[in-house]
């Protein structure tokens, strides 16, 4: 299994390149804003052949490079259909105050071919499984892509801004919800065996078992309670 991974654009935003190996076909997980050209050395370096994109939700700085680059290799986006507006009208994703700075620099719409992504489905893309898991909170369409445990690689789980590392996506934005996000939480991360590798959609990566012991937000949902605040990242 071969995953690049790099942090892009003004919010930092991690991009991820998905392949069973170098020099074979992968998927490309939410390219955000400046990611193309992060996109196009990754695909260099290992010698890939992109076959889709993948969004893990609509905000801006999760897809703002999806047009560019599925244009450049000429593949299809999927995303859930509750974030799909996004992708042409981030404004509404995003309130009136965050952000706009930045809308200038931005070529916005939708890339030739869009694909709706269904919970529970199974994305057979590149010679990979990605399980998709319809996850609300952060946003109304966020999902996250989970990779099965193959040979020596413990399962992954791609969660956007479902969870980080010690935290969890902010919920105050448009289509924002703490009580879905507490929910999704408890249907879709508490499950995962602890050895599962959590890649995020911002900062560092971890495991589903350290935040089990350590992220508040998770350890209230395992304890039935509701979440106290603590810091969030995220857009």
């Amino acid at each position: 299994m071969l995953i690049a991974g790099f942090p892009a654009g003004a919010w930092g935003t991690n991009c991820y390149l998905v392949a069973p190996a170098a020099g074979e076909e992968c998927v490309i997980i939410d390219p955000g804003h400046q990611a193309a050209r992060g996109v196009e050395d990754a695909l260099e370096k290992h010698r890939l052949k992109p076959v889709a994109v993948v969004l893990t939700h609509g905000h801006i700085d999760h897809v703002a490079s999806v047009v560019p680059v599925c244009g450049a290799h000429d593949v299809p986006a999927w995303i859930h259909p509750d974030d799909r507006y996004m992708m042409s009208d981030p404004e509404k994703g995003l309130g009136l105050s965050i952000g706009m700075p930045l809308m200038g620099e931005l070529t916005v719409g939708e890339p030739d071919d869009v694909k709706e992504l269904t919970d529970g489905t199974t994305l057979r893309l590149a010679g990979l499984e990605l399980s998709v898991a319809h996850a609300p909170g952060h946003t109304k369409g966020s999902v996250t892509f989970g990779l099965p445990e193959a040979a020596d690689i413990p399962p992954i789980l791609f969660s956007g801004d479902l969870l980080f590392a010690g935290s969890i996506g902010r919920t105050d934005l448009p289509g924002g919800d703490m009580d879905e996000m507490l929910d999704s939480l408890a249907r879709v991360c508490l499950p995962l065996d602890d050895s599962t590798v959590v890649l995020s959609g911002h900062g560092p990566q971890t495991t589903i078992g350290r935040e089990r012991a350590t992220n508040p937000y998770l350890r209230q949902v395992a304890a039935g309670q509701g979440a106290q605040e603590a810091p969030r990242r995220g857009m």
